[in-house]
Formats: C-alpha cells, sequence, structure tokens
C-alpha cells in the first residue's frame, strides 16, 4: 500500500523518478606494499595535493584512499567515473604499491604510533590526533564504500504542488523526504550487514592480544568491534538529529560534529547551523563493507539495490513519529546480532529477510523496473536463503590461519596489473588542477 505522497506520485506517473537519484560514490582503500603491509610510500605525486584535490585524497590514514565521483544521474556513469578514477590512483601508486581490498586493514604494527595520520593541514590532523587519543588507532583503519543520494527535483516539486497545506515550501518537503528515507536505511541496515557483509576476520594487530574474536563473523566493520565512534544519532526529523550532535559535543563524547560517523548522514551545508537553515539536500549511506570482488569495492547492482530502497521508502508510509525512535533502537540491535553471527549459519532473521526481499520484487514488478532490478533482488534472495553465498561465507574459503593476507594480495595484484594495462587512464590530476564537480564529468566521460 503507497502512502498518500505514494499514491500521488504513481498516479501522476512519476514513480520512475524516485528511483532517478542522483548518485555520488566514495570508496576508500589501504595503500599497501607487496607484502601486505601498510606502504610507506607518501601520497602519489601524480594525483596532485592531498589536502587540495577533492576527488582523490586520503582519510585518517596516510595510507588511506578516498576516491570520490561526482554525482551521475545513473547507476553506470556513476561506475564509469569510480572505474576511471580508481584506475587513476592505481596508475599513480609507487612501483610495487597496490590497493588492499578488504574493509578490514592489513597487518597493523605492534606499536600504533607508527602509523602516520593523513597530512591535511593543521586543524584536520589536530582533529584526528584527538580522535586517535580517544578510540585508538585501529578503529580509524575499517574502510568502507559510501553512496550519496539526492532526490529528483520532480519528485520533491510535484510533492510541493500537491501537498501545499502540509509544507510551507521546497525546504520542508525535502526534510520531509530525505528524512523518511534516512529512517527507512536505518531501520533496514541490518538487511545491507547480512546481504553486503565482507569483514569476518581481522588481521593480526588490529585487536589487542587477548581480545581477539573467537571465530569469524558477518562483518566486524559494521559489528561493536568496528569503525569508530559509538554514538547512536537521532532520526526523528532534522532538528532531532541536529540537537543529538550538538547535544553529544557539548556533552563531550563527540569532539566536533564532523565526527559524527552515523550510518546515514544529513548533508547539505557542513556548519550545522546553516544545514537547519538551508535544509537537507542529500543524504550519505555509511553501511556498506568494501566489496573484494569488484576492483572498485563495489558492484552496480548494489548501487541498483539501494536506489530501489529509497524509492520503496518514499512511496510507502513512514513510520509513525511516537516509534520511530524504538524502532530505529530495534534495528541497530538487530544489525548488532547479524554483524556477529557467523557467515555460513542461517540468520536468525532469515524469515524476515526473505519477506523484505519478495516485497521488493513485488514493488519493483509493481511499477515495471527493468529485468536488471529483478536480477539483483533474485541474487539477493539466494544469498539469504543459502547464507554460503553471502561475500562474508565466500571469503572463509580463503582463511588461512585466521587471515585473508595471501586471499587479499592476489586480489591486488590482479587488481592493480589489469589498471596498468588501461590504455587510456585519467591523468587529469598531474599539474594540479582542481575539477569542479561539472569539469571532471566531462573529463571523465571519454
Amino acid at each position: 500500500m503507497f502512502s498518500r505522497i505514494g499514491q500521488t506520485i504513481y498516479e501522476n506517473e512519476a514513480v520512475a523518478k524516485t528511483s532517478d537519484f542522483t548518485v555520488g560514490l566514495e570508496i576508500e582503500m589501504q595503500r599497501i606494499d607487496g607484502s601486505g603491509r601498510l606502504s610507506q610510500e607518501p601520497y602519489p605525486a601524480g594525483i596532485g595535493d592531498e589536502r587540495t584535490n577533492p576527488w582523490i585524497t586520503n582519510d585518517f590514514l596516510e595510507t588511506m584512499s578516498e576516491t570520490v565521483t561526482p554525482s551521475a544521474n545513473h547507476s553506470l556513469d556513476a561506475m564509469h567515473y569510480l572505474y576511471r578514477l580508481n584506475n587513476c590512483l592505481r596508475s599513480a601508486l609507487a612501483p610495487g604499491e597496490m590497493l588492499w581490498p578488504l574493509s578490514m586493514p592489513p597487518r597493523l604494527p605492534k606499536d600504533k604510533k607508527k602509523l602516520v595520520l593523513a597530512k591535511m593541514g593543521p586543524k584536520k590532523e589536530a582533529y584526528l590526533q584527538e580522535w586517535a587519543k580517544r578510540h585508538g588507532y585501529s578503529q580509524g583503519t575499517p574502510c568502507g564504500a559510501h553512496i550519496s543520494l539526492s532526490i529528483d527535483q520532480h519528485v520533491i516539486d510535484l510533492v510541493l504542488a500537491k501537498f501545499s497545506d502540509q509544507f510551507e515550501d521546497e525546504r520542508a518537503v525535502r526534510n520531509h523526504l530525505y528524512t523518511v528515507v534516512a529512517q527507512g536505511f536505518v531501520r533496514y541496515r541490518w538487511l545491507l550487514t547480512y546481504l553486503f557483509g565482507a569483514s569476518p576476520v581481522a588481521e593480526a594487530g588490529y585487536f589487542d592480544q587477548g581480545a581477539e574474536l573467537a571465530r569469524p563473523v558477518r562483518s566486524i566493520r559494521q559489528s561493536r568491534y568496528g569503525f569508530g565512534t559509538k554514538f547512536t544519532g537521532d532520526y526523528r526529523s532534522l532538528p532531532a538529529y541536529i540537537n543529538r550532535i550538538e547535544e553529544g559535543v557539548k556533552q563531550g563524547i563527540l569532539t566536533s560534529d564532523y565526527e559524527f560517523h552515523g550510518p546515514v548522514r544529513f548533508k547539505g551545508n557542513p556548519d550545522l547551523k546553516k544545514l537547519a537553515n538551508n535544509g537537507i539536500e542529500y543524504l550519505e549511506l555509511r553501511m556498506l563493507d568494501l566489496d573484494p570482488s569488484s576492483a572498485v569495492g563495489i558492484r552496480t547492482g548494489t548501487v541498483r539495490f539501494i536506489r530501489l530502497l529509497a524509492s520503496y521508502f518514499i512511496m510507502h508510509p513512514a513510520m509513525r513519529e511516537g516509534e520511530v525512535q524504538s524502532l530505529l533502537t530495534r534495528a541497530d540491535d538487530m544489525n548488532q546480532v547479524i554483524a556477529e553471527e557467523a557467515p555460513t549459519a542461517p540468520s536468525r532473521y532469515q524469515t524476515t529477510a526473505l519477506a523484505v526481499i519478495r516485497h521488493l520484487a513485488h514493488y519493483a514488478n509493481q511499477i515495471q523496473l527493468g529485468p536488471e532490478y529483478l536480477e539483483v533482488l533474485d541474487d539477493l534472495e539466494e544469498r539469504i536463503v543459502n547464507p554460503s553465498n553471502t561475500p562474508s561465507a565466500r571469503l572463509l574459503a580463503y582463511v588461512k590461519d585466521g587471515s585473508l593476507t595471501e586471499y587479499a594480495l592476489r586480489r591486488a595484484r590482479h587488481y592493480q596489473q589489469a589498471a596498468l594495462e588501461t590504455l587510456h587512464p585519467f591523468r587529469g590530476f598531474e599539474d594540479g588542477r582542481i575539477y569542479t564537480a561539472d569539469e571532471l564529468r566531462a573529463a571523465l566521460a571519454w
């Protein structure tokens, strides 16, 4: 059953626009040497200045590269940009350097202070040093895939025109729709952890001695042992979201509002006060492990699934205001359970997961999405029915003595060799040029 807004979108033949999100991708990967240790080489000179290049930069460690695509109207375009930028980065690496394909870092030194924090200028470096002092170096090292989603303007204009009695302006529509979508993703984060979790083990040095996990799990990165600050956001509304973060800073739980790294972040103006005034402009989803079966850390089918989910959330009734907090707290608990389950075991929430996937398949048929979406859903249903088909379970076949280093190095060498054989890699950053999004889209298009 569609919501009132969803039914209006359907009746105005605009459903397709609800999945036409503008998409941006951010992929983090550690630079390593040929033995599988963190690289000692500096930030590659062939991709400009790490402090000023917004498209290939680093995060937390000097070795943690972050590739950022300009926004794209279609999943295939976003993936094309990502492949070209990933090849650009790989082509600029020093001889012997590669990119680690796993979310959990390679072997870390016993003395974590030997790790070099990202050289991003005095202000950012001071923040990173304070963060490392509070949380330890290890918890800043897991990498992931982030997806940014921006709702098609036609949908926003249509809702404003048809529900002018409910929304006073475009900003109010944007805040409502983005909040509903954010709530949906936080509510079903556990499903994404099950379907795409790919961090069953950690290499030596990540855990303190004696604190290692007793067995592999679905996703260390998405569990309580994974990345960073364990601070829960408030997704009831934009004001509640902002107040929660500001309270965390005030209490000293967060060093700054930048430190909030929830599964979803409201994005627009980086200044929270201005975000409140200007409204949400897009969402950043942060709950995906790297996919080591892809050279760029994510597959097109995954992006399509995310867009389908977001469309579903727009079209269907939102959670009741008084139930949001309790439902999302329960969802966090479900995510913890799934993240720490044995990868080859049926999930405790298998029946629920199947119901969600089949409901999404019904929705995809209802709005006549293409066969590529149904193929993705068929594949994901198979992962639920047969847990051995999940990414984390597949990785178990390559674990030797508790380590995935041999597998990771084999994949890293394969991806690096393929990148070096690219006939026309993008080299536009060599002279330090700072591209606008439009300029970069044009440069990457051919």
